[in-house]
């Protein structure tokens, strides 16, 4: 089996959540790069007040985590959001969605309704294939 290796992107103000509740922001395995669930969390551990504001910044936040490990947008295989009201939501969600991934081949995606997600709205969910690996 291939070492894992954690990755952290370079908001260091955001590791004291990793550390605070035992995980990585990111493990690195082989080519494949698992990203943990990322929420709309500004740097200090806090939502987003609005929901339009988290989808922005749950992205933004994925974004750092897979530049931190050479990857992008382009090299995710597999999506899972979390929803804590996917009917309401899924209209603000989509727009954003289409902006980070504009054309085919999508990735696979799973959207799953939840009842909590300890302050946030939305969490994302990644699997990807780093290139050169």
């Amino acid at each position: 089996m291939a070492p894992r290796h954690a990755i952290y992107p370079d908001a260091s103000a955001r590791h004291a959540l990793y550390d605070q509740h035992g995980y990585s922001p990111a493990v690195r395995s082989g080519d494949l790069l698992f990203v943990s669930g990322q929420v709309g969390s500004r740097e200090d551990g806090s939502p987003e007040v609005t929901y339009p504001g988290q989808v922005e910044r749950a992205f933004k936040n994925l974004a750092a985590v897979l530049e931190a490990a050479g990857c992008s947008f382009d090299d995710i295989i597999d999506v899972t959001t979390f929803h804590t009201d996917p009917e309401a939501q899924l209209p603000a969600l989509m727009p954003v969605k289409e902006r980070y991934f504009p054309s085919r081949p999508f990735p696979a995606w799973t959207a799953v309704g939840v009842t909590w997600l300890a302050g946030f709205d939305l969490e994302i969910k990644v699997i990807a294939r780093i290139p050169g690996a």
